[in-house]
């Protein structure tokens, strides 16, 4: 089951697009921060004791960013070459882009974090 899962996922098509998706996540849930903040402060005046729709949407976007962080740890352990990489190959590219976005995931990853833990702290408006 595990071997027949990586191979799924060796075999998806790796393309620039699947770089940006953890900062967009990111990005997204920075907005959703701010918008969700914006919109308590008016209404009630004040933070809620247990955010249930912060913490659903912070979750969502954990583990999306961590999906595409799987994702590209094994696509980055794809065997190729070994360096120096004078030729850019498949591989080669494979493995650089699905690297980039491991690291991305990562950055992104404590990016939502340090967004979210505000709202743990914060129970005032003003």
């Amino acid at each position: 089951m595990k071997e027949r899962l990586t191979e799924r996922i060796r075999s998806l098509r790796v393309s620039l697009w699947t770089l940006i998706v953890p900062p967009s996540v990111w990005a997204a849930h920075f907005l959703f921060s701010y918008l969700w903040a914006a919109l308590n402060c008016a209404k009630v005046g004040q933070f809620a004791r247990f955010p249930t729709l912060f913490a659903v949407g912070t979750v969502l976007a954990l583990l999306v960013i961590l999906a595409a962080g799987a994702i590209a740890y094994v696509q980055q352990a794809t065997p190729g070459d070994e360096p120096p990489h004078e030729s850019g190959t498949r591989v080669d590219r494979l493995r650089f882009i699905a690297k980039s976005t491991l690291l991305l995931a990562g950055l992104s990853f404590v990016g939502v974090i340090f967004t979210a833990t505000p709202v743990v702290f914060l129970t005032d408006c003003r």
